[in-house]
């Protein structure tokens, strides 16, 4: 950590383009020798698990999306991922999790990974990080905890306006002074889109 003049602690610079909230982070390895099959099922089983059970990643809450690639003759391994917030506290919240767990069962293969508990981590990833040279998100203001809680509006709202009820509702003559409002229509136009 690098000192500030007033004496307070930043962190220090991270590698890595943003988009909003959203943040990039691709890293490179080499794979031990011998080890690309069992990285494969150790991807396989993970992968597996997170479908039954995707509560890991309601735990972080900052996960938008994940890559796995082994390329160059099983020697290279590539983990990319979009994730809300600063680096540090991406990196940190691997270890607090059971992502951190899959973290070092994936990272194992690689040459040097000191684990994702070890101080020295986020000088590791560092080093094998490689920031991408343009970045988008198409919703750079939503964090992915605001996109959870969106998808929950929406389906609660759906589910009123599937009912008897709302429609009594539009028809009554009591409302139509809000039904007939360009941003209650809105609010059905887009609903229906």
């Amino acid at each position: 950590m690098t000192s500030t003049k007033t004496g307070q602690t930043t962190l220090p610079e991270r590698p890595g383009l943003t988009d909003g909230v959203a943040g990039e982070f691709t890293v490179y390895t080499t794979i031990k020798p011998g080890h690309a099959d069992q990285l494969r099922q150790d991807l396989a089983n993970i992968m597996s698990a997170f479908a039954k059970d995707r509560s890991a990643l309601q735990q972080i809450g900052t996960l938008h999306d994940a890559r796995h690639v082994i390329f160059d003759d099983d020697t290279r391994f590539m983990f990319a991922s979009v994730f809300d917030g600063p680096w540090d506290t991406y990196i940190d919240d691997f270890a607090t999790t059971v992502v951190g767990d899959n973290f070092d069962k994936i990272f194992a293969h690689s040459e040097g990974f000191p684990g994702v508990k070890d101080p020295g981590v986020k000088d590791w990833f560092v080093a094998h990080q490689a920031p991408a040279l343009a970045f988008v998100s198409s919703y750079p203001d939503l964090t992915v905890k605001q996109i959870w809680k969106d998808q929950r509006v929406n389906e609660a709202f759906q589910a009123v306006l599937d009912t008897s009820e709302f429609r009594a509702a539009l028809e009554d003559p009591a409302n139509a002074a809000l039904v007939a409002t360009p941003a209650f229509q809105k609010l059905l136009d887009e609903a229906s889109g």
